[in-house]
């Protein structure tokens, strides 16, 4: 990246003021950065354990899995997950909150006595579904976050910062140079004048 300047004063106050904004910003970044790195971990350990929790449920209800064909469909819904939002680094996450469901009315009489325990069975499938997936949500959406970030770090530390030391040096040279080359024309100047001053006075 270019950056534009002048050779004066006023864009060096410019550029230090930029360079200024950058160098405090950096180690915040970095800091935000580091951050989300651990919550991304955190959030897919989180959806990992739950997988594994998946598993299990499953696992434990297998040898009944040829009973779920009596289970009629519809009987269990979902009625409402509800979601709140935390702030992590800045960045507002969706969290699980709570879930509800809503059970259609069905005869204990005709059907197996085994259904109770079904739906129970499937809440805690459903529930345990539902924290998986706002936790993949949860790692993806700080995942992103944490990207930016790194390419805000890696442009800062990499681009802008020496690209604006790198001006400031220039236009402190070059301002150098013209102090000098100022001073060495005053002196000048200066030897002509009392030059002038002795002949005139012969």
């Amino acid at each position: 990246m270019a950056i534009r300047f002048q050779y004066n004063k006023i864009s060096l106050q410019a550029l230090n003021k930029q360079l200024r904004i950058r160098t405090q910003a950096l180690p915040i970044l970095k800091n935000k950065e580091s951050a989300l790195r651990i919550e991304v971990k955190k959030a897919k350990d989180v959806a990992e354990n739950y997988s594994r929790d998946l598993l299990t449920i499953q696992q434990r209800y297998d040898d009944g899995v040829r009973l779920w064909t009596e289970f009629k469909p519809g009987i269990l819904q979902i009625k409402e997950i509800s979601i709140k939002y935390i702030k992590i680094a800045g960045i507002k996450i969706p969290e699980f909150d709570n879930i509800s469901f809503t059970v259609s009315d069905f005869s204990l009489f005709d059907n197996p006595n085994w259904f109770p325990d079904g739906i129970r069975i499937l809440k805690e499938l459903y529930t345990v579904l539902v924290k998986k997936d706002l936790a993949l949500r949860k790692a993806e959406m700080l995942n992103f976050a944490r990207k930016k970030t790194t390419q805000k770090v890696n442009l800062y530390e990499k681009v802008q910062i020496p690209g604006y030391e790198e001006a400031i040096r220039r236009i402190k040279s070059f301002l150098e140079d013209e102090e000098n080359l100022l001073k060495s024309a005053q002196k000048i100047i200066k030897s002509r004048q009392e030059m002038t001053e002795a002949a005139t006075e012969v």
